[in-house]
Order: C-alpha cells, then structure tokens, then sequence
C-alpha cells in the first residue's frame, strides 16, 4: 500500500469524526501514541513496537486529514535531492 493510499483509507474511515475534535485534541491522540511507541521501544517486544508505529502512522494520517496535508506530497522533500543538510 503507498501512502496516499493508506491517507486515504484513514479518511474514508475516520475524517468526519475526526474534522470534529479538531487538531488540538487529535494532536494530543498523535501524541499519547508516541508516548506509547517510546516505551515499547524500550522493550524488547517486536510485535508490540510494530503495533505502535502503525498506529502512529495513523493518527499522523489523521492529523494530516484534518490540515489538508498530502502526506505523499510532503515527504517528496526528501526524495526529490532539494532536501539539504540535516537536523
């Protein structure tokens, strides 16, 4: 599945009730999830850390929805060569 494809599946899914709680509460959702990635990263179970970056991966989907972001289109910056330096 490519990203705008799995954006799209989220939207279809989720948007309307997620245009609804807005981006500041969806915001603090995307961020309980990282939460939760960073402590299975501190552990040593595969499964549950895969479980985690999706739904990461999700909820930044869903954060993107809400902002009129095309993901695919952002992340081009880094595979287009205009992407300079590092952070």
């Amino acid at each position: 599945m490519k990203i705008y494809e799995f954006q799209k599946f989220i939207s279809d899914r989720y948007e309307t009730r997620d245009r609804q709680r807005g981006t500041p509460a969806t915001f603090m959702w995307f961020i309980e999830e990282v939460g939760e990635l960073a402590t299975a990263l501190a552990g040593n179970d595969h499964k549950n850390i895969e479980e985690e970056f999706a739904d990461v991966f999700a909820w930044l989907c869903t954060l993107a929805n809400i902002n009129n972001v095309d993901l695919a289109k952002a992340v081009a910056k880094y595979t287009s060569g205009n992407c300079l330096g590092h952070k």
